[in-house]
């Protein structure tokens, strides 16, 4: 169902919220960028692991804090692609899921992973989120500015998260504040992962 979003702000948070967020089909009416851009920022799921990626990459600092962003939009375009094709990826829910856990637990933890296995993850949970984004191309009759879209919120996202954890090492207990923010998401995306099989 096609919704005019800035007519309608209502409909943009029960959008945010509702059913937490799993369903990820996400189109505004004639514009295939902006239905491209909504369907990260809009899916709750999409949106914590993105900005967690981006506070991760800050937590293990220096090259991590651009390396692991750009690693996971690259994955994510590949795994985009493979959905625009219709390729089947086994598991892409749970991946998705499996993401906003694994990344909220680092956080949460508070203690960082080695580069290399940070960079192995990252891209593999960017394949599954990009193959959601990809799965609804084909619908769509623009899917080059659909992805551009798409590709747009996710950096903008993981720009959010950069800049939240380079905040946090210039106020008051700002470590603290990551790892309360990680548990947090631990938490949600546990719930998630349960609302998968309910």
């Amino acid at each position: 169902m096609s919704v005019t979003y800035y007519r309608y702000p209502i409909s943009l948070l029960l959008a945010t919220v509702s059913s937490t967020a799993l369903a990820h089909s996400v189109h505004v009416s004639g514009n295939a960028f902006m239905s491209g851009l909504g369907h990260p920022v809009l899916g709750l799921d999409h949106l914590l692991a993105m900005v967690a990626v981006g506070l991760v990459s800050t937590v293990m600092g220096s090259r991590a804090i651009w390396q692991v962003p750009l690693a996971f939009v690259v994955a994510m375009v590949a795994g985009g692609l493979l959905g625009g094709y219709n390729i089947e990826l086994p598991g892409v829910e749970i991946g998705i899921t499996a993401s906003v856990i694994a990344l909220g637990a680092v956080l949460a933890i508070g203690r960082t992973v080695s580069f290399p296995l940070t960079l192995t993850f990252v891209a593999l949970f960017g394949v599954m989120h990009g193959h959601a984004h990809g799965a609804e191309m084909p619908e769509l009759a623009e899917p080059f500015l659909y992805g551009l879209g798409f590709i747009s919120g996710t950096i903008g996202l993981h720009l959010l998260g950069v800049s939240l954890g380079l905040l946090s090492t210039h106020i008051p207990r700002g470590a603290e504040l990551l790892r309360v923010a990680g548990l947090a998401g631990f938490g949600v995306g546990v719930y998630l992962f349960g609302h998968l099989f309910a």
